[in-house]
């Protein structure tokens, strides 16, 4: 069976290069293995965005660790 972790990361949209920004650090998480499953607006980044990340654990590693 598949199993997952996930992240929450927020961006606030407080100036021009907000979405530069937001972009880069994304990227940098895709290089990670991580996906982005969904974006939302968010009050709690001061009116930016808030990205649901998800990437596949290894099964055995996970096992290994509980």
């Amino acid at each position: 069976m598949k199993r997952f972790e996930y992240q929450i990361v927020t961006f606030p949209m407080d100036r021009k290069t907000s979405l530069i920004e937001m972009q880069e650090d994304l990227n940098l998480r895709g290089s990670q293995g991580w996906e982005v499953v969904s974006v939302s607006t968010s009050e709690f980044a001061n009116v930016g965005h808030t990205a649901f990340l998800k990437r596949e654990i290894d099964v055995d590693q996970a096992e290994a660790a509980t």
